[in-house]
């Protein structure tokens, strides 16, 4: 992306069950504050992931490639008229996001595969997906529905987030189209992330502890895909 600086971030992902959700919340809720974006302490996220015919992204992942990157774009809570484009690049275990908005229009057309306004896109990130959707294929693939809770922390730049009510969308890829179902993927957990800049506080990481429970690399997008 240019010569801008790529801030990496740490990253932990837990999978836990629901008696382990209600402790962490309990903790949290006494020491982290509620995302202010987070009407009544959660929203909804619909993500439109993309990959190419051989499926590049998902194997990656699968296979625990090192170095690797994904595109999606998303909105919130049913409400389409503020969407993201987003590239997720992973590197040596660390996580970083690159963002750029779109307007509903733009993302009805790169759903459709009206591509050729996007090479002349003011933003970096579009030309890009431009790019490698020409060259390398990539298509949109799944829908990925989910409920998010989120909270935050100011030092250390902390974000836990718990997802659960996984969905996908099998075929369906028209993710603007409120009468695209999706269904559960599969018998999908909930999912604890912890993210954090230099430092994770000691009150933090007291507070997320699950016994039993070890950092793994749980995708949404995988688990839709594979159970699709």
């Amino acid at each position: 992306m240019g010569t801008e600086t790529i801030n990496y971030r740490h990253e932990w992902k837990h999978e836990i069950s629901f008696c382990d959700l209600l402790a962490i919340r309990a903790r949290l809720r006494a020491v982290m504050q509620p995302d202010p974006h987070a009407k009544g302490g959660r929203y909804l996220i619909r993500s439109l992931y993309f990959d190419n015919p051989g499926d590049k992204a998902l194997r990656e992942k699968v296979d625990g490639v090192n170095r690797r990157e994904k595109f999606r774009i998303r909105y919130y809570n049913n409400d389409p008229s503020v969407i993201h484009l987003e590239k997720k690049s992973r590197l040596n275990g660390l996580g970083t996001k690159f963002s750029a908005n779109l307007t509903k229009e733009q993302a009805q057309a790169i759903v459709d595969g009206d591509l050729d306004w996007m090479l002349r896109s003011d933003a970096p990130l579009v030309r890009e997906l431009y790019c490698k959707m020409i060259y390398q294929g990539l298509r949109p693939r799944t829908i990925v529905d989910y409920t998010r809770e989120p909270f935050v922390y100011g030092p250390g730049n902390v974000r836990v987030t718990f997802d659960y009510d996984i969905r996908t969308g099998l075929a369906c890829t028209d993710f603007l189209n409120p009468r695209c179902v999706t269904v559960p993927a599969g018998d999908a957990p909930i999912i604890l992330e912890v993210k954090w800049d230099a430092f994770l506080p000691s009150v933090i990481r007291d507070a997320v502890q699950t016994p039993g429970c070890r950092v793994g690399a749980f995708s949404k997008y995988a688990q839709c895909r594979i159970y699709a």
